[in-house]
């Protein structure tokens, strides 16, 4: 018999699985500036609201293991900054935090600055290179990770992204072998496939800091 999947390949998968079952039910997000609404799809939405809806989902379809799940937990030696997930589940405690990858909005137009989100080096961007640091030097006792969700776009593939991602954490931090699931169907016109991946974060990696050298 196989073992069973470890809590990140099955969290993984089962984020994926969620955003789809949210996607399902046509969503409509709503600009928080112009009050204009988009076209329906989970694909528009905010991180924050992408991550709630997706938890209702997982919840919905697996309530003993995804019934222990705190969102938005301050850090213990930071408390204004918070952690966006906190699972507890088959007794092990995880600190996950969540970006997303969405290079065209809702009209197609492109949205250069969404590679700080992921890629920058700038604490001040908290990006999810920054982050990796961040959640490995945070003083929770438990394990980490990251998780990145992204939506694929004609000659934009999302693998390359990904790629540079772990290129750049792995500066700063030991990363876990990636564990990813796809999906695709969904009812935007825009946002309609992409991935979920995961890294579980294994502690720091000494790098240089710039303003040392000089």
């Amino acid at each position: 018999m196989a073992a069973p999947p470890s809590f990140l390949t099955a969290f993984v998968a089962n984020f994926a699985d969620g955003l789809k079952a949210a996607d399902a039910k046509q969503p409509q997000a709503v600009n928080q500036r112009s009050e204009q609404i988009f076209q329906p799809g989970i694909g528009p939405h905010t991180e924050a609201q992408t991550v709630r809806l997706v938890l209702d989902e997982m919840r919905a379809a697996r309530p003993t293991r995804y019934s222990r799940v705190e969102i938005a937990v301050p850090y213990p030696m930071e408390r204004r900054q918070k952690c966006d997930l906190a699972v507890q589940a088959g007794g092990e405690h995880w600190f996950i935090e969540v970006k997303m990858w969405r290079l065209l909005g809702d009209n197609g137009k492109l949205n250069d600055k969404i590679l700080m989100n992921v890629l920058s080096p700038y604490a001040q961007h908290r990006s999810a290179v920054i982050d990796c640091e961040r959640l490995s030097n945070s003083g929770f006792t438990g394990r980490k990770a990251i998780l990145i969700y992204g939506y694929e776009a004609a000659g934009w593939p999302l693998s390359l992204v990904i790629d540079a991602f772990q290129t750049l954490a792995r500066t700063r931090t030991h990363l876990s072998e990636c564990q990813a699931a796809s999906f695709d169907g969904l009812c935007h016109p825009i946002h309609r496939s992409g991935a979920v991946y995961g890294w579980e974060l294994l502690g720091i990696t000494p790098h240089r800091d710039v303003d040392r050298l000089q």
